[in-house]
């Protein structure tokens, strides 16, 4: 078991932070400084990058996550990859194959992502940055690579699909285990308040005897309930699986104010607060501290850390490859101007 406490953040979007404009500094009005540098400084010591097969704008495809995760092995951090195997997001309503994959069959398709995780994980035993862990696949409570792999809606949750489901996981993790025996293998589903469908999931994937490392949980309070909710699912899974868990998505705003016209939010109502937490940077750094503590308090040692989504994505600029609105920018770790919040020092 690791006992190893991992303070992550997700920067997938930094690149095109970056090489659009954008600036972090550490006080209003200082230098701009490397981001990467602003987070190591606070005590983050992982980083989080996802990777899609083909993506649209360019950023987070093979090309650029090489790079990036160059660059973040060279400051020392820990690195989490997380393969999606699409084009574009996929998450619990998106798990659509890449477009080059849509007329493989099922044992092509299986091999498809043999080759594709052993290709990868090859360039980057060959650059000499692994990743110290991988995720197969994101957010995959539904399945992923749709057909062939989905397992819920009408029709998809039986035996059959769940074994096809499990068989590209596992093709997925032969690849890993093939370039290193050293990554650990994390699955990620996203039901941080959800014991029961949690439960669910890793029972199919227990009995199917998928070989996997850690669990990973995403949780927002407006989607998934309370901190306590976020405890029983915790503690129940930890009690279960015995596996290392870790809250691989997380975030809290520190404002419900627009930056200005044009520039939407997800969370903009104070009904989606969770309750005792104002939007405000104070109330943004309880939540953290309170959150920690949650899974900081798991049984067995088994909440190993979390990782923050995106605490990077400010609002410098309206457009972005992966063609939608910046939603998130009052989620950050950074404020409208690019300044650091007080909850990244946790």
């Amino acid at each position: 078991m690791t006992h190893t406490w991992i303070k992550g953040m997700d920067v997938s979007f930094l690149d095109e932070i970056e090489q659009e404009g954008g600036r972090f500094y550490t006080e209003q009005g200082g230098e701009s400084e490397d981001c990467l540098d602003i987070l190591r400084a606070q005590g983050t010591d992982s980083i989080r990058l996802r990777l899609w097969n083909d993506p649209v704008g360019g950023f987070c495809s093979l090309e650029r996550t090489l790079y990036m995760i160059k660059r973040i092995k060279e400051k020392g951090f820990h690195v989490l990859l997380d393969f999606h195997y699409s084009d574009k997001w996929a998450d619990p309503a998106n798990q659509w194959k890449p477009k080059a994959w849509e007329n493989l069959s099922y044992d092509e398709l299986r091999q498809a992502v043999y080759d594709y995780t052993f290709v990868v994980l090859n360039m980057l035993r060959a650059q000499g940055t692994l990743p110290d862990m991988v995720q197969i696949g994101n957010e995959i409570t539904p399945g992923m690579l749709w057909g062939e792999g989905r397992v819920d809606g009408e029709g998809y949750d039986t035996d059959e699909q769940w074994e096809r489901f499990a068989g590209l996981v596992k093709a997925g993790i032969a690849a890993t285990r093939e370039v290193s025996e050293s990554i650990r293998i994390m699955i990620h589903i996203d039901r941080g308040g959800d014991y029961a469908s949690s439960q669910k999931f890793y029972d199919r994937f227990t009995a199917l005897e998928v070989p996997f490392d850690v669990i990973g949980l995403s949780y927002y309070p407006w989607w998934h309930g309370t901190l306590d909710d976020l405890k029983f699912t915790l503690n129940s899974l930890a009690l279960r699986y015995h596996k290392d868990i870790v809250v691989v998505e997380t975030a809290y705003p520190w404002t419900l104010e627009q930056k200005e016209e044009g520039f939407p939010l997800i969370v903009e109502k104070p009904e989606q607060l969770h309750p005792g937490y104002e939007a405000s940077p104070q109330g943004q750094l309880k939540y953290m501290q309170d959150f920690v503590q949650v899974i900081r308090n798991t049984p067995e040692g088994r909440g190993i850390g979390f990782y923050y989504w995106e605490p990077c994505w400010i609002p410098s600029k309206t457009e972005w490859s992966v063609g939608h609105a910046n939603n998130w920018s009052n989620l950050t770790m950074f404020d409208y101007s690019g300044t650091v919040l007080p909850a990244l020092n946790i």
